[in-house]
């Protein structure tokens, strides 16, 4: 049975359907058909696989929600003063702290405190394939990684950029950090992802 756990669900019906006789080996795809019709298979995959659709709609759905959530959360730091090595609204955020601060507010999930490490956690994702919610990073000390934030949408993020600023939006496409732009990562296994 365990083999049958890892086979999809129509091919261990066929599977099964073939050892105990009833589909000779040699079967041709249309008689295979009009098996799987006789036996009012395809109604019952058909349904299983309805309910597969709809769940990972539904976790979609959620994720996008969390996403919205967070970076909604994210805005709610506008001007919170850059503070290195600071991780809350008390005491100001560096582009780390505050990026570690949001997940785990908004998602419960915590994620390493440098940028870099940040990067090596997460999953890289093609620029193309950016939401909100996913990082962005940045090389902004002449070694990769080194500045993160969160991207908002519309080719802009969220982040603490640097001593005497404030957490602030940028936009990704100014010829500063378009020209530092690492690369862009998903948190996966956090709630904010499906």
């Amino acid at each position: 049975m365990l083999l049958f756990r890892r086979l999809p669900l129509a091919l261990c019906i066929l599977l099964l359907a073939h050892g105990a006789g009833a589909v000779p080996a040699h079967a041709a795809p249309d008689e295979m058909g009009k098996f799987i019709a006789e036996r009012g298979l395809l109604g019952q995959l058909s349904g299983q696989f309805g309910q597969v659709r709809q769940s990972v709609g539904e976790k979609a759905a959620a994720a996008g929600e969390k996403a919205s959530e967070l970076v909604f959360n994210a805005m709610g730091f506008l001007g919170v003063p850059y503070r290195r090595g600071g991780s809350s609204a008390d005491s100001g955020f560096d582009c780390s702290g505050f990026v570690r601060a949001m997940f785990q507010q908004t998602a419960g999930f915590l994620l390493p405190r440098s940028a870099d490490q940040q990067a090596a956690v997460t999953q890289t994702i093609e620029s193309g394939e950016l939401r909100p919610g996913d990082l962005v990073f940045f090389n902004t000390m002449r070694r990769a990684f080194s500045h993160v934030g969160i991207y908002v949408g519309d080719s802009k993020f969220i982040h603490a950029p640097k001593p005497g600023a404030e957490v602030r939006v940028d936009d990704m496409r100014s010829g500063y950090w378009q020209q530092r732009f690492n690369g862009a990562r998903r948190v996966e296994g956090s709630s904010l992802q499906p």
